[in-house]
């Protein structure tokens, strides 16, 4: 494992790790979680690629300072960190609201994106477990610092050890949900937490969907990587992204929960060095970026003519 670098943006400190050489890889992990989430294929992505991975603000080694915690903001972060450490492209790897960051990433700066490689990620759907709706719900901070007593952090450890013996999709992933829970140690983590939780869910469930602009990855290579005993976010997400992306690739881990990285980092590396060493990275074209987002379709074929876009202000009647 790489070992953790720290440099200074917008005044605030950022964790990171990096290491390797080649094509650059940008690994950004969940909500609660950091670096270290990609522990099991960190220094084998290394050997071919220039991996960075970073603690989000508000996560892991990283300042937790009272400021946005909105997927917007952290893809802003990501772009002003890899400009920072002199990237101008990279491939981005996102796992749970990593992924969702990545998706953000690439619909803010298409021109800094090569590829997409989506891992069990938000930003779907409204789908995720109710314990996040729970969670998100006012007032729930003031309860949190009951996760730190000893009394209630054994019980739920006991908890999700009996719903791992009981083979349930929640227990499947029983450590790293204990991992989490131990990496909100004090106020400041837990305040981040939440404010990043809750810029994406709420007691509906997530409130932020990518399925609306999906049109515009076309062009943009997607991996999409899924767990099909996912709890968290359930599988069916991976096959209504896949469907809404034509040409995205979708490899589902049958006997993994929502981290497939760890479940079977082996098959992980091999389907994720594949996608690699098989794309081209995306050529950005501000026409055809214009063109996505004035039709919702891919540049016109020879000879086509472009419809004109209507005016709302011309027609009241659109949106009605």
């Amino acid at each position: 494992m790489p070992p953790i670098s720290y440099v200074t943006v917008h005044g605030y400190r950022r964790a990171f790790r990096t290491a390797g050489s080649g094509p650059p890889l940008l690994l950004l992990h969940g909500i609660g979680d950091s670096s270290d989430t990609w522990d099991p294929v960190i220094d084998s992505l290394a050997e071919h690629y220039t991996v960075i991975a970073p603690d989000l603000l508000g996560h892991g080694r990283s300042d937790r300072p009272r400021a946005d915690y909105s997927i917007a903001a952290f893809a802003c972060g990501m772009r002003d960190l890899i400009s920072v450490l002199g990237f101008d492209r990279v491939t981005v790897c996102g796992h749970s609201l990593g992924g969702g960051v990545a998706m953000q990433f690439a619909y803010q700066f298409p021109e800094r994106c090569e590829r997409l490689v989506l891992v069990c990620t938000g930003g779907v759907g409204p789908k995720t477990h109710p314990l996040f709706h729970l969670v998100a719900t006012p007032g729930v901070e003031t309860l949190l610092p009951l996760l730190r007593l000893p009394g209630v952090r054994t019980a739920g450890s006991v908890g999700l050890r009996v719903l791992r013996w009981l083979d349930t999709d929640l227990g499947r992933d029983a450590g790293d949900l204990m991992r989490l829970f131990d990496a909100l140690p004090d106020s400041p983590a837990r305040s981040a937490f939440l404010r990043t939780l809750r810029a994406a869910v709420d007691r509906r469930g997530q409130v932020i969907t990518m399925l609306d602009r999906c049109y515009l990855a076309e062009g943009m290579p997607t991996l999409l990587i899924w767990g099909a005993r996912d709890a968290i976010i359930p599988v069916d997400q991976a096959h209504l992204v896949h469907e809404a992306m034509p040409g995205s690739r979708l490899e589902i881990f049958a006997d993994a929960g929502h981290f497939p990285h760890h479940t079977d980092p082996e098959r992980f590396l091999a389907v994720l060095r594949d996608f690699l060493d098989t794309t081209e990275p995306a050529d950005y074209s501000s026409a055809q970026w214009r063109t996505l987002l004035r039709t919702g379709r891919g540049m016109p074929g020879p000879g086509a003519t472009l419809a004109a876009v209507p005016d709302p202000a011309e027609d009241a009647t659109i949106g009605a």
